[in-house]
C-alpha cells in the first residue's frame, strides 16, 4: 500500500449560514480569490475560496450540508486508502469508495476525536 498516504490537504471547509456575506467577507476583507461558487449536489451551494498562491482551499458550506464539513486530503490511491483506513479499525462514512461523474474517487470518515476527514485521490499530489 505505497499509494494509500496523504499526499497534501486540498481544503478545510467552515460552515456558514449566509453564504453571501461569506463569500464578501473571505474575497473582500481577506483577500481570498474565488475558486468555485456552485451546486455540486442539488439544493446544496458550495462556495470555494482559496488565498493568492496557496493550493489550499477554504469551502464554504451551509451546517447542515450532505457535503461533510471536512479537512479533504488528497491520496494517492483511493481504494488503497479505504482499505488502510479500514482495516485500522476507522469506521466510515460510505460503504465503498464513491465513484462520481466528474469527481475524483472519494470517501469520508472521522478522526478519534470526530474531526470529519475525506479522502480524495490526487493525482496531482
Amino acid at each position: 500500500m505505497t499509494n494509500a498516504k496523504t499526499t497534501r490537504v486540498l481544503s478545510v471547509s467552515v460552515p456558514v449560514t449566509d453564504p453571501d456575506a461569506a463569500l464578501r467577507f473571505w474575497t473582500e476583507v481577506l483577500g481570498c480569490e474565488l475558486v468555485f461558487d456552485g451546486e455540486p449536489v442539488p439544493g446544496v451551494r458550495m462556495i470555494e475560496v482559496r488565498p493568492p498562491g496557496s493550493t489550499v482551499g477554504v469551502v464554504l458550506l451551509p451546517p447542515d450540508s450532505p457535503i461533510p464539513v471536512a479537512v479533504r486530503m488528497g491520496t494517492g490511491d483511493a481504494d488503497e486508502a479505504y482499505a488502510r483506513v479500514r482495516d485500522a479499525g476507522v469506521a466510515l462514512d460510505n460503504d465503498e469508495v464513491l465513484r462520481w461523474p466528474g469527481v475524483p474517487p472519494m470517501f469520508a470518515f472521522h478522526d478519534p476525536e470526530g474531526n470529519a476527514l475525506v479522502y480524495l485521490e490526487d493525482t496531482a499530489g
